[in-house]
């Protein structure tokens, strides 16, 4: 599994701040602030995305993408439940292995591997059978609210 110590901090922070989004690497011995699932699993406070060298990747992205989908005003008030329909968080999912695809060091196919390993859940069974053949409803999503364009190319732009 990749994970934020695989990936070059300076190309987080790019990545973030693409989105005007703040990345916060918190020491080993700490817990991550805004986390809901606990552990070692990325946490989200506002426009801030917590992680440890040990989160992987694909929950950093994961909260990343709960923060760029959601509208601004529950962003305002945003503390470690992001909350949204059963819709927004398939966008999440979805945006997430697209933008996977955007860092360097990680790409699609790692972030769908791990998002398999780490247990996500899809009707058709892994992550790749989802996105390529059952995401239809999460693309639309992202691309009415400009999150994509008509090319499923990311805008790099949070919701409004």
């Amino acid at each position: 599994m990749l994970l934020v110590s695989d990936v070059a901090k300076r190309t987080l922070n790019s990545f973030l701040r693409r989105y005007d989004l703040e990345f916060i690497e918190q020491g080993a011995d700490v817990e991550i602030t805004g986390s809901y699932w606990g552990e070692s699993e990325a946490g989200i406070v506002g426009r801030a995305v917590y992680a440890r060298a040990d989160t992987p990747i694909h929950s950093l992205l994961h909260e990343t993408c709960h923060v760029i989908c959601m509208t601004d005003e529950r962003r305002t008030s945003l503390d470690c439940d992001a909350g949204g329909s059963d819709l927004e968080e398939a966008a999440v999912c979805y945006l997430q292995v697209v933008l996977a695809g955007n860092i360097d060091g990680v790409g699609r196919d790692q972030l769908m591997l791990d998002m398999d390993t780490w247990g996500y859940s899809f009707r058709l069974g892994n992550t790749r059978d989802w996105f390529e053949n059952d995401a239809e409803d999460a693309a639309e999503f992202l691309m009415n609210h400009g999150l994509l364009n008509t090319a499923g190319e990311a805008t790099f732009r949070l919701r409004q």
